[in-house]
């Protein structure tokens, strides 16, 4: 099958999903992308770009049969601006993320505009591919929401529409090479994460600070990808556990990224928002046993690893059942993940997951 892909924000997760499933498909693809900077101008700007380069490769005969596009892309303009041949294709978009919940620091920041390229987006698929089923339910209950803010003409209707084509469709990881066995010394916990202010930092360093109190003898790997205006806490932070802290920042390689998971005997998350949580399954393949919290898309993944009590890898998501759970973990040393994590996370690696989306490009392509 031959797949025309459009990637308007080809870098980070968008680049590492695409770069994953064309390694281990069967299929073709014709990817066409723009750079990962000014995503809002992406956004606005995609469309039209798209449509000049595909009319192009049309013209000097490209064929297809299905086309791919994640949310970045404004679909419905798109196809208001391509030769007939090509909207006629089944349409698939993929929802790494949203604009409706994406977290703003204030949410009178948040612009409608890209809210509605979204839902105009998800309307115009034939197909809609979401990373988790806490992100489609939660897109579609903001919909609801957003559009009743609407003074008249509310097309409530678009929710049904777009909830009977959607499905879900992880990601998937690349295996990493994990270690069987815990290194020696102090307990090492691992936070990774963008140093972001939905990633929850404060609540993180705050147990650290519980734990700290308590004599508890650990050490930190605080990594993830950091921006110019990156919460406060990390400054204070890395002053005041500077003595425990082994890994700081952004990791520059892949090797060094892999080796920071490796090197750690827990991951913890206190996420206030995510979608789907491609490092902490990473995390897990390196070795690492997690503790995240009750919410968002964690147990759901939990669930498709454990087969035992879940409870032990979920947290009630406050400083302190974080914090009483971490000082369980240190004091006991019950650091390993069962052995049936590694099994049950075999559905997650490329290899697996490449077969699935083949499969469901059969289901929601030019058969279909």
């Amino acid at each position: 099958m031959n797949i025309l892909v459009l990637e308007s924000y080809y870098g980070g997760s968008h680049k590492a999903f695409l770069d994953g499933w064309r390694a281990h498909s069967e299929n073709e693809f014709t990817l066409l992308t723009l750079p990962p900077n000014k995503w809002k101008w992406r956004m606005r700007h995609a469309a039209i770009t798209f449509a000049q380069q595909v009319n192009q490769l049309f013209w000097d005969g490209g064929n297809w049969d299905v086309l791919f596009c994640s949310d970045m892309l404004n679909l419905a303009e798109f196809c208001g601006l391509v030769d007939e041949s090509i909207r006629r294709l089944p349409k698939i978009v993929y929802f790494h993320e949203n604009q409706l919940t994406y977290p703003v620091q204030v949410e009178s920041e948040r612009d409608y505009q890209y809210c509605m390229t979204n839902i105009t987006t998800a309307a115009a698929a034939d197909a809609v591919w979401f990373n988790s089923a806490f992100h489609r339910d939660e897109f579609l209950e903001a919909i609801g929401k957003f559009l009743k803010r609407m003074p008249d003409y509310q097309p409530i209707e678009v929710i049904e529409e777009i909830r009977g084509k959607s499905s879900i469709h992880p990601p998937g990881i690349m295996p990493i090479e994990g270690r069987l066995e815990q290194k020696p010394g102090p307990v090492r916990i691992l936070w990774a994460a963008r140093w972001e202010h939905d990633k929850n930092p404060e609540d993180f360093f705050a147990a650290m600070r519980i734990l700290k109190k308590k004599g508890l003898d650990f050490r930190l790997n605080v990594i993830g990808e950091q921006f110019r205006d990156r919460p406060g806490i990390f400054n204070q932070a890395g002053k005041e556990f500077a003595d425990r802290i082994e890994r700081w920042g952004y990791q520059s390689s892949r090797a060094e990224y892999e080796q920071a998971l490796t090197e750690s005997d827990i991951v913890v998350s206190t996420a206030n928002h995510e979608f789907f949580g491609i490092g902490m399954l990473e995390a897990i393949a390196a070795g690492c046993r997690p503790l995240l919290p009750n919410r968002l898309a964690y147990p759901t993944i939990i669930k498709s690893l454990a087969t035992d009590d879940t409870s032990a890898y979920l947290y009630d998501g406050t400083v302190e059942g974080l914090a009483n759970q971490l000082e369980n973990l240190i004091s006991k040393r019950t650091l390993s993940t069962p052995s049936i994590f590694r099994e049950n996370l075999k559905q997650y690696f490329w290899p697996q997951r490449a077969v699935h989306m083949d499969s469901a490009l059969i289901t929601d392509g030019p058969s279909s």
